[in-house]
């Protein structure tokens, strides 16, 4: 923000625009989602998102940052959908859950340990430098899916693709319950992309942090979520995915409350926190995965799982917006208004819950 010379309206902006332009290649990619190879699928729109990262990471000014997170959701909104409709083609729901875990885990670790690794390399070497390794490491990554991964093609085997793309996103779109899934994946995308922007603000300015300390705060949190996301996975597995939901909500709820009233706060007491709020969103995000990919059945699952993170992602989008509105940063760098976050956080939370109990409760487990 400061080198970019930029408000915390425009830094919402620069965070909502992946999001909303990932929500619109979900759509437009809805009605070719389950006509194709789904390795192929997504080594095309993971070889457009490493592209899309390296221009991020030459951009000179705001400007083509902004036009280079657009062109990068274009393709890196797509990749989660196509991993999660790849692991529920691969996996039974009995043993979804901990699957589930392990991939969760992947997302929250890379988001939390992301920050400090990027606080440290670009004060180091510039804000450009992480997004121009995300690339790099992105790359080898991409060579190791093209090789390894085998064909992911048994949704296309006995089916003859004649039906009009449109008419497949609106097929999708007409199932009573999908549109409970979409509706709770609506809720579910609004929580990280309301605090984790403004997050590292947060704890330098308002809490007392000091900014050499960010990195020990993530990486302590990400370390804690590595090992305690399986094992949300495992317990949504023996105990129940709604229970563990439902437990997890309850725990998520307690400590956003008391993460954003928090004010000057010591490191230790700051990480003891964030480990355990982090606890609450995995154990609401790993059992509602797990529970929601049984709704759709496997000829429509590329296309709900497009429209899903779709909806996931524009949703993010708004909630990042609407985060950069609601806080005000102060001269002094204080973040202003941060609370109020946390009480709109509680009311989708509790939306969410009563959704999620309707997916439990009136939706039979397929097991493909």
């Amino acid at each position: 923000m400061p080198q970019l010379r930029i408000d915390s309206t425009r830094f919402g902006l620069v965070v909502s625009a992946y999001a909303f332009s990932a929500g619109i290649a979900g759509f437009l990619t809805a009605g070719f989602a389950d006509r194709f190879d789904r390795k192929k699928l997504l080594l095309f729109f993971y070889i457009g998102f490493v592209i899309g990262t390296l221009f991020c990471g030459i951009a000179p000014n705001y400007q083509m940052l902004l036009l280079a997170r657009i062109a990068t959701g274009l393709f890196g909104g797509v990749i989660g959908s196509i991993v999660m409709a790849i692991t529920s083609d691969l996996f039974p729901l009995e043993v979804r859950g901990r699957v589930m875990g392990f991939v969760q885990t992947a997302f929250a670790a890379s988001q939390v340990m992301g920050i400090p690794f990027s606080i440290f390399l670009a004060n180091h070497w510039g804000w450009h430098f992480p997004f121009i390794l995300i690339a790099f490491v992105g790359l080898i990554v991409g060579v190791f899916i093209g090789y390894f991964m085998r064909p992911i093609d048994e949704h296309l085997k006995g089916r003859i693709n004649t039906e009009n793309p449109f008419f497949h996103i609106m097929s999708t779109f007409k199932k009573p319950r999908h549109l409970l899934g979409f509706s709770t994946v609506m809720l579910l995308g609004m929580g990280g992309f309301m605090l984790m922007p403004f997050s590292s603000a947060f704890s330098v300015h308002n809490l007392g942090i000091d900014l050499k300390d960010l990195p020990t705060l993530y990486m302590a949190t990400g370390v804690f979520s590595i090992f305690a996301g399986p094992l949300v996975g495992r317990a949504s597995d023996y105990f129940g995915k709604f229970n563990i939901y439902f437990v997890g909500t309850v725990l998520a709820i307690i400590m956003v409350l008391v993460y954003t009233n928090l004010s000057s706060t010591p490191l230790a007491s700051l990480i003891i926190v964030n480990a355990l709020m982090f606890l609450g969103i995995f154990s609401r995000a790993i059992p509602a995965q797990a529970l929601m990919s049984q709704i759709p059945d496997t000829k429509h699952r590329g296309a709900y799982m497009s429209i899903s993170a779709s909806i996931q992602q524009i949703s993010g989008g708004f909630a990042a917006a609407l985060a950069g509105l609601i806080v005000h940063g102060a001269p002094d760098g204080h973040i202003e208004h941060f609370n109020r976050l946390g009480y709109v956080l509680v009311l989708t939370s509790l939306i969410s819950l009563f959704l999620i109990y309707q997916v439990h409760r009136n939706i039979p487990e397929r097991r493909e």
